[in-house]
């Protein structure tokens, strides 16, 4: 007989989920977590099939007999209910993997390509070995708890959020399609690790950065020839306020203009962090290092490494910090964070009465360190934007790092806004 009102309103959850049918393959799939879920078996080329109508009270028991109707005429046609409606899928399609599949491809034209690369690779690569081929909705807190612990262990505490992130967002999209009632990520608020305090990179108070660039410019190792690349190189991140890996493979094709009055250089999207080109306005002291190092060098790397066509090793740069007397004390990837700290304490007085100011917008400082912007609006920035303020500011430290134009805090309202 075929389902009542009453008898779908008043079905109660047992230890193990349920049947209620309807009639004509039509059913109510009753969850022990209380969820009930409309589904219909059928057949087609000789194969038994599931499809997912949605949930019960959601969708009524007439909206659901009209699914059906809408299935079986598709089957009276010669065709497959499953590839022809895009809401519904297979029992062996409900996988959280086949969910996550779709959930991948409906968004993934929004996201830059390489992010959207690193999200599925995550997915490849920690979720799916342990929930993937569940069912999405049976899978429990629980569940997700144990795939995020596995990730913990390795003391990747960054990694499990954006895990725990991901299937949070892929059971909101199964929810969205009737094909889950509830994201067990949701119960999971207070149970993973905490993070430990940011251990910010070693860097020099800004005052010891003069004895710095003198011991810089005696430094040797073994031959004259590295010991200079090595110099150019420590002072070339210290100029531009790049990544490591973003300076050891510059290639000698992304400066322009060396000859003119705007140099830069340009960082293709694939090198980049965020996954996106970025313009390094060059100072002349930078463009000085670049026009020397492209004239000198061999190959096409900027910093060449032991070969022309090799770049500059990894630990070549951290290394001749130690060799300085600055392990511990100072990185490579602390430079950045040296040259945040002296644009954001820059200021200039401004106005009658005075008042002091910003000397560089925090935007430039941001822009120019490449880093992400939470707000998507903002996020999605043109590479030159700020290009020629930030061209100032990188010749302004440029100058201060030479000694030629060391800007001191109080005496900063003597030069002009």
């Amino acid at each position: 007989m075929p389902l009542t009102e009453i008898q779908a309103r008043n079905s109660k959850p047992r230890e193990r989920a349920y049947k209620m049918a309807d009639g004509e393959g039509l059913f109510l799939f009753v969850q022990p977590n209380g969820s009930k879920l409309w589904r219909m078996k059928y057949r087609f080329a000789g194969k038994e099939k599931l499809l997912s109508f949605g949930a019960y009270p959601d969708l009524g028991i007439a909206a659901a007999r009209d699914k059906r109707t809408a299935a079986k005429a598709l089957l009276a046609e010669g065709k497959d209910p499953m590839k022809s409606k895009g809401e519904v899928i297979s029992q062996e399609g409900a996988t959280f993997f086949e969910v996550a599949k779709r959930w991948h491809e409906n968004r993934k034209s929004a996201l830059n390509a390489a992010h959207a690369d690193r999200v599925w690779s995550r997915m490849e690569r920690d979720v799916f070995p342990a929930i993937g081929e569940k069912l999405v909705h049976e899978i429990t807190a629980p569940d997700v708890l144990a795939m995020i612990r596995k990730i913990e262990a390795r003391g990747a505490l960054d990694i499990s959020r954006r895990a725990k992130q991901g299937v949070g967002q892929v059971f909101q999209f199964a929810i969205a399609c009737g094909l889950a009632t509830n994201d067990p990520t949701t119960h999971l608020r207070g149970a993973l690790k905490p993070r430990p305090r940011v251990k910010h990179m070693s860097r020099l108070p800004l005052n010891e950065l003069p004895a710095f660039i003198e011991k810089l410019h005696a430094y040797r190792e073994e031959g004259e020839r590295r010991s200079a690349i090595t110099r150019d190189a420590v002072l070339f991140a210290l100029l531009t306020w790049v990544r490591t890996k973003e300076l050891r493979f510059a290639a000698k094709s992304e400066f322009e203009d060396l000859g003119g009055k705007s140099p830069v250089w340009r960082i293709p999207a694939e090198r980049m962090k965020m996954g996106r080109e970025h313009l390094v306005p060059l100072s002349q002291q930078a463009t000085h290092i670049a026009k020397s190092m492209i004239a000198a060098a061999p190959g096409e790397f900027l910093f060449p490494g032991n070969g022309p066509n090799k770049p500059l090793s990894e630990n070549t740069m951290i290394y001749a910090l130690y060799r300085l007397g600055y392990h511990s004390r100072q990185t490579v990837h602390g430079f950045r964070g040296l040259a945040s700290t002296w644009a954001n304490e820059q200021l200039v007085e401004f106005g009658k009465p005075p008042m002091w100011i910003r000397k560089y917008h925090e935007d430039w400082v941001e822009l120019q360190l490449a880093h992400s912007e939470k707000n998507d609006v903002r996020g999605a920035y043109n590479a030159a934007e700020y290009l020629a303020p930030r061209r100032r500011m990188m010749q302004d430290w440029a100058d201060y790092l030479s000694g030629e134009k060391v800007i001191d805090i109080k005496k900063a309202g003597k030069r002009a806004a």
